[in-house]
Order: structure tokens, then sequence, then C-alpha cells
């Protein structure tokens, strides 16, 4: 068992070491094309080269919908009734919903502070691409949102991977086979040991991930001058750095309040996922893996399969953080004032649109685009920022990833005593 124990995260350094090695060497390759090839050749390049990351990407995928129903099922009917259900997810949203506020109330804070859109030269702006975010604008309502949430088919569900409409059918499976009790355990019993089997997998797919992370990497360079984008974004991309800087130190420090000294061990445990979440620019390609992680970390299996699913539609804190940060970006580099109430409406209607777009392509533009639109902000200034978009979503998506983990780890520690206190009670 101690040598069990000792290897695993010998093999997660290892892994995370070829992931860096992966990402410095995508960066060099792209940085040679865009330089030696025409913009052509690079362009062709670039789209050839990112399928290394759409296949590792796609292995993800492949596993995430089975994952989420054995393990959510499994852990909801070992939770045994209803009020454990209702506590945990209680706490879950309650958490979530206080964080999603944060990180939009410090993107705003930031963006009004820095003023990074003050001043901006609007002149060759490439509108060609905002057809494609704007597209989608058309979707995000808060009825679209309502009807989003429950699942016509399963099937359907698990085929997008809407990880929203698996949670929903899942908790109502779960609850249902809980109500069973002994005649339904050969069931659970089955999907416990699939959910094992799908597990495994994670381990072979995530074999490929230093692959994937070089091809995403490389892509992006390919195509992109970064000394030019540096210079011309550099206020707007060193304040959103700035803001999404502020959210690590405020999850970190509420980490170190409620977990106290094992918050080091939890992010020793992340660091893997975290650095796979920022080369994709995916928080969804390490679902299966911040799993496993955080059940090595000594978060309870029903927990972890209850509160990630979730937190992967209700908590994407650095998506939330750049989503009031961009909108407001855009209205200054268009000169428009919107006063503080206007804001904090913008805020509000980000808390309730945001929340349906969990697997979206690009969701947190789609978003910032719709808010525009309802608040008479020109949306075709989403083609200010989407020269830089790629880069400032490595950072979403890290974040996104941390504030789940955190999320998942501290109301497994509070289940962890209410448990302690009522066996003493006992």
């Amino acid at each position: 068992m101690t040598q069990k124990n000792t290897s695993k995260p010998s093999l997660l350094g290892n892994l995370t070491f070829q992931i860096l090695i992966a990402m410095f060497l995508g960066a060099v390759l792209g940085v040679i094309i865009h330089n030696s090839l025409a913009v052509e050749a690079a362009q062709s390049f670039s789209s050839k080269i990112k399928m290394l990351a759409t296949v590792f990407i796609r292995l993800v995928q492949m596993i995430i919908s089975p994952l989420v129903f054995t393990t959510l099922v499994v852990g909801i009917a070992k939770l045994g009734d209803i009020k454990a259900v209702g506590r945990i997810g209680g706490k879950s949203l309650v958490w979530f919903f206080t964080a999603s506020f944060l990180s939009l109330l410090l993107g705003m804070f930031f963006v009004n502070l820095l003023q990074p859109g003050v001043g901006l030269n609007l002149s060759n702006v490439d509108l060609a691409s905002v057809s494609e975010v704007t597209a989608k604008t058309q979707n995000i309502s808060f009825e679209n949102f309502i009807e989003h949430i429950v699942p016509k088919s399963i099937f359907e569900a698990m085929a997008t991977n809407e990880i929203l409409q698996i949670v929903i059918f899942s908790i109502f499976f779960g609850l249902a086979a809980a109500s069973l009790g002994d005649y339904v355990k050969p069931v659970v019993s089955a999907l416990d040991k699939t959910s094992h089997i799908v597990l495994k997998m994670v381990n072979y797919v995530m074999k490929f991930a230093p692959i994937g992370v070089f091809g995403a990497i490389a892509a992006v360079f390919a195509v992109r001058d970064f000394q030019e984008l540096a210079i011309t974004y550099f206020k707007f991309f060193g304040s959103f750095l700035i803001g999404i800087s502020s959210i690590w130190i405020v999850l970190i420090l509420v980490g170190y309040v409620f977990l106290k000294g094992r918050m080091t061990i939890l992010l020793k445990r992340i660091i893997g996922p975290l650095i796979i979440a920022f080369g994709t620019t995916s928080s969804e390609a390490v679902f299966p893996k911040l799993t496993e992680e955080l059940e090595r970390f000594g978060v309870k299996d029903r927990i972890v399969s209850f509160m990630l699913p979730l937190g992967y539609s209700f908590n994407l804190d650095g998506s939330m953080m750049y989503m009031t940060f961009a909108s407001i970006f855009i209205a200054q580099a268009y000169g428009i004032h919107l006063d503080l109430g206007v804001q904090m409406t913008m805020l509000l209607v980000l808390m309730l649109t945001s929340k349906g777009i969990a697997g979206v392509p690009r969701a947190s533009l789609v978003v910032v685009a719709a808010t525009c639109g309802m608040f008479d902000i020109p949306v075709e200034g989403i083609a200010l920022i989407l020269p830089i978009d790629h880069f400032c979503d490595m950072f979403r998506s890290a974040t996104n990833v941390l504030g789940n983990a955190l999320a998942t780890s501290v109301v497994g520690k509070w289940e962890q005593q209410n448990e302690e206190i009522i066996v003493v009670a006992e």
C-alpha cells in the first residue's frame, strides 16, 4: 500500500514536467513557423497542428458523460436520503453564487480602477470573426436557461456533454435508487464498478495531455505575433492579469481559512490539472483527472461526484470575472459611460445568463456579446478582444479549476465535520 501511494505523486510530477516542456516546445515551434512561413501557410499549419489538441479534448469529452452519471448516481445513493442531498446542494449553491458574485465584482472593480479601454484606438479592428460569436447570443436568455436545465432526453444530453442536464437526470435517478434500498444494490454496485473503469481510462487518456498541449500552444503562436499582441494589448491584458491574480489570492486565502495547512497539499494535488487547463484553455479537459485528484486528497467520492458536476455549471470564477471586465472594457473603448446602477444591473444579469453556458465554445465571449447587446454597447466591440482572448482563456480556465477544487474540498470538510457531530450526538 505504501509503495502505491508514493508512486502516484511521482507519476503526476512526471506528467506535469512533460506538459511544461510541451508548452515551451509548442511556443518555440509556433514562433518559428510564424516568422518563417507566409500567412496562408502558417494558418494551414495552425489548423493541422491544432488537431492534436482537438483529439485530446475529444478523448476527455468521451469520458465525461459516463463519469458524471455513474459517480453522481452512486454518490447520491450512498448519501441515502433526500435531506443529505438537499443539505449538500444548499451549501454548494450558497458557495457558488457567493463566489460568482465576488468574481463579477472584482472584474467590475479592476476595469473601473485601471480603465484599460479608455483612449483605445478602434482602427484596424477585425470584424470578420465577430459573427461566429454573436450568432450564438440568441440562445442566451433567462427563458432559454430555464429550458436548458431540464433534459428532454438523457441520451441527447450525454451525446452533447450537457453537464447540467446530466446532473439533473442523475439526481433524480440517484434519489430513486436510494429510496428503493437493498433492492437496487446490484445496480448501484455495477455503476460503482463502471465509474472505476472510467477513472482507469482517465489514466490512459492523460498520457496524451502533453501532445494535446503542444498542439494547442503551437497552433496559437503560429498565427499570432506575440510581440505585436503584447504591445497592442498590454494595458488590457495587464489589467486582466491583475484582476485574475486578485481572484487567485482571494481563493487561496479562503482555502487556508477553511482548510488550514491542507490547502498546501490541495495545491500540490491539483497542479497537474491546473497546467493542463492552462495549456488547453479547457477546464472541461481536466474534469476526470480533477475528480481523481480530489478523491486522493481525501474528499469522499460521494461529495466529489455531487459537487464537481454542479461546479462546472455554476462555479466558473475566472470566466465570471472576465465577463464584467470585458463588457465594461468595450463600453470604455466606445466612450460609453455606465453609472454604478447600470453596472450593478449588468452584474446581476451576468449572474443569471452565465449559468447555462457550460460546454459552449468560447462561452465567455458569447455571454459578453449578449450582455453588450442588452445594454446598447456595440456588439462588434467583441473584435477588440478576440485577438488576445485565447491568452485570457488560459488564465480563466485554470482559475475555474482552482475555484471548483476549493469549493469541493471545503464542502467535503463541512460534511465530514457534520457527520462527526451526528456520531457524537448519537
